[in-house]
This record gives C-alpha cells, sequence and structure tokens, in this order.
C-alpha cells in the first residue's frame, strides 16, 4: 500500500469506486448485520416492543485515540448513554462519517473496528449510515454522528419529579475523560496513564430502573457535573448542594486540575451517571450500582434544597461557595 493509497483522497466520497471500496472494505466489513444494507437508501426495522425512544449525537475529540478508548467506540457509548439514562434500552443506531482528506486508512479502519466492537457489546446494530470526505484543513480528521433509536423501560423519569429534600448520586469519580484527553495530547508537558472513562453506562442504569424512588438520570459529557447540577437547578428552581468531600476524584483529576487551575466539576465524563432520587432510596441505588463492574466506586454526593435556582458546594473546609454555570470551554475537541 502506497501512501497515495493509504490515506483518504476526495475522491473516497465522489461516489464511484473508491467510495464503494470504502464502505465495503471498512464500514459494512466491521458493521455488517442482517439489516445493513449499503446499496438501499432506506431500511424496514422489525416492530419494536414498547414506546420508541430517539436520539442522536455529534462527536469529535482530538486526539482521535487516547487512553481508554477512540471516537469510534466513544461515539456509540455516547448515545447508548443517552438512551440508557433516559430509561431506553438501545436497539438500533444509524453512523455518519465526514472524514478529512489526508486520514490514514489504518487509522479509519481502527476506529470503526472499535465502533463496532462497542455496538457488538452493547447489543446495538448500526442499521444505516452515511460518508463525506471534506478537503483537507477542512475537518478534525473524522467527525461522526450518531442516531440511536431504543425502546422505553422506565417509565418515570423526569426533571419535573425532583423534589426539595431528594438525594444526589454519582456513579464513579467525575472528570477522567477530560484529564485523559488532555494529557494524550502531552500539552503543556504534561502526561500521565489515567484511563478515559469512556464505557457503556447501560448495565448501571439497568439496575436501577425500576428502583422506586429514582426520579432521575443523566450521563455529564459535555459540562461534567456541575451543567448536570444546573440544568437540575433550572428545572426545578431548587439549589443542588454538593459535598465536596464526598465527590469521588482520582489523585491524577485533581493534580492537574490543581496544577493548571481547572475544577474538575466541569470536566467532561463519558462512562458516568449522576442521579437524583428520593433520600430513602439512596442506600439501595448506591448498593445496586455498587454492585455493577464500572459503579464500584459511586457515591452520594449531595442533596436538593428548597429555595434558590443555584449550585453550591460545601468545601471540606466547612465553607459553601457558588458554582457558576460554564461558560468558557477549556478542553475543545472533548466528545
Amino acid at each position: 500500500m502506497n501512501e497515495e493509497t493509504a490515506r483518504i483522497l476526495l475522491a473516497h466520497g465522489n461516489g464511484g469506486r473508491l467510495m464503494r471500496e470504502l464502505i465495503a472494505g471498512i464500514f459494512a466489513r466491521h458493521l455488517g448485520n442482517p439489516l445493513l444494507d449499503t446499496d438501499a437508501d432506506a431500511v424496514a426495522l422489525p416492530r419494536l416492543d414498547g414506546e420508541i425512544m430517539v436520539t442522536t449525537d455529534g462527536f469529535t475529540v482530538q486526539p482521535l485515540e487516547f487512553p481508554g478508548g477512540d471516537l469510534g467506540s466513544l461515539a456509540v457509548h455516547g448515545v447508548v448513554n443517552d438512551l440508557a439514562v433516559a430509561g431506553a434500552e438501545p436497539r438500533y443506531l444509524t453512523l455518519s462519517a465526514l472524514i478529512e482528506e489526508g486520514l490514514e486508512l489504518p487509522t479509519l479502519e481502527r476506529l470503526i473496528a472499535s465502533l463496532a466492537d462497542a455496538a457488538r457489546a452493547a447489543g446495538v446494530a448500526v442499521v444505516a449510515g452515511d460518508t463525506k470526505v471534506v478537503r483537507r484543513g477542512e475537518g478534525g480528521g473524522l467527525y461522526l454522528s450518531v442516531a440511536g433509536i431504543g425502546v422505553k423501560r422506565a417509565a418515570t423519569l423526569d426533571l419535573r419529579r425532583v423534589q426539595a429534600g431528594d438525594a444526589v448520586l454519582v456513579s464513579g469519580p467525575v472528570g477522567d475523560h477530560g484529564i485523559a484527553v488532555m494529557l494524550a495530547r502531552e500539552q503543556f508537558g504534561l502526561s500521565g496513564e489515567l484511563r478515559s472513562d469512556c464505557a457503556s453506562v447501560l448495565p448501571l442504569a439497568r439496575a436501577v430502573w425500576e428502583l422506586p424512588g429514582l426520579r432521575f438520570m443523566r450521563d455529564p459529557t459535555r459540562g461534567g457535573l456541575a451543567t448536570v447540577c444546573h440544568e437540575i437547578a433550572r428545572a426545578t428552581g431548587h439549589t443542588v448542594v454538593l459535598t465536596q468531600a464526598s465527590v469521588p476524584l482520582r489523585p491524577e483529576v485533581v493534580s492537574v486540575c490543581e496544577m493548571l487551575g481547572y475544577d474538575p466539576y466541569y470536566l467532561a465524563c463519558e462512562g458516568r451517571i449522576v442521579a437524583v432520587t428520593d433520600a430513602s432510596a439512596a442506600g439501595e441505588l448506591l448498593e445496586r450500582w455498587r454492585a455493577v463492574r464500572g459503579g464500584e466506586d459511586a457515591a452520594i454526593i449531595g442533596r436538593i434544597d428548597e429555595a434558590g435556582a443555584r449550585v453550591i458546594l460545601e468545601t471540606e473546609l466547612g465553607g459553601r461557595r457558588v458554582i457558576d454555570e460554564l461558560e468558557d470551554d477549556p478542553l475543545p475537541r472533548i466528545c
């Protein structure tokens, strides 16, 4: 394979032979299943056994591959997780790939193979897709847009059900993904072995879907834990109070944040759930999460107070500080 054929060319997007070979040789070979027909403009899905839920998301990250994951697995987990925390069992995905001219074909193949592995592990099938090629310098190597279809299994999850006195929980340490990606870029002369938390939260969600008292779940991706808490505060008019000593953080995340001035509560996670539950059910939810792989470090991290739509952190020194809503993005192209 010479240098020219080892990279994406504009001709890979022109509808001709190279495009056909790209789709067949990489996408269809890794993603193939009985429902995926690369010669059809649309496919018919089997009848689903319940209320249908749909979500869609776009994914970009630099570098494309990082410790603990890559753009391919990130795209599947992101959509599967959105369905899972909404109370839906994921079934089908569609995939749109915007590929930059010059991307190495072996890199593209690794990413699509990883995407296929993540889809199979989550029990979902990619049933339709599209590819486009953009000129060199007009993209970040590869952008992925994924839509997901699922079947509703938990009927009562809704921000509007959150009440004063409820407990706030998180399924594991926060900030791992944001710092792992930053370290993979070797910015500021830093490097490390921290792995992203990029993973499916479907097993964690399934474990608590039917738990009485569960009000709401969200995966804290862009904007992290702080942004989810602000969503809760805005929707309910209540104050979200976090206890600093209870929020799980890895030492590596704390060290990098202290050195560079980042706040870990704003950093993206890609394999965590923030949940709000009736206080009487918090212990049961915590026990269920800790019994599931990936939930061993789950914790009760705060509560919902009656007055004022804001987010407050109770510090380890006994003080209280307001956590403002995120404005700047210190780590672009994270997810």
